[in-house]
């Protein structure tokens, strides 16, 4: 087994929000689709990567509680991290070295009040 997710979902109450939010703490236009009733905004990811994207539909409760979402911060996490606050997010935890091996990482609250966290290894 390559990995052990191969799939995530962050869910938005306010899809336009949430993906104009995710849009530019990426710089990246996100590809949106209606798949059986869920709007999904599909997060960068080459084909040999964990894919994810932005969700809207019945079901889909965003919370601060529960598993936490450790999103590719790139090689400097600093890069989106610093985009943020200007799209409506807040940074809770700034940017911290876990160690050398492992890297850094950071949490941020997004404009769903989602909790996530970016990782990278600079």
């Amino acid at each position: 087994m390559a990995n052990a997710i191969n799939w995530f979902e962050i869910p938005a109450v306010n899809f336009d929000r949430a993906k104009k939010f995710y849009s530019a703490v990426f710089d990246a236009d996100l590809h949106v689709e209606d798949l059986m009733g869920v709007k999904m905004a599909f997060l960068p990811a080459d084909n040999k990567s964990v894919g994810g994207a932005v969700c809207s539909g019945e079901g889909y409760k965003p919370s601060m509680d529960g598993a936490k979402l450790y999103l590719n911060g790139g090689e400097d996490l600093n890069h989106p991290l610093s985009r943020v606050e200007s799209a409506g997010g807040k940074v809770v935890m700034p940017k911290t070295k876990i160690s050398d091996e492992i890297g850094y990482f950071a949490i941020f609250v997004d404009t769903e009040g989602n909790q996530v966290a970016f990782h990278s290894p600079r």
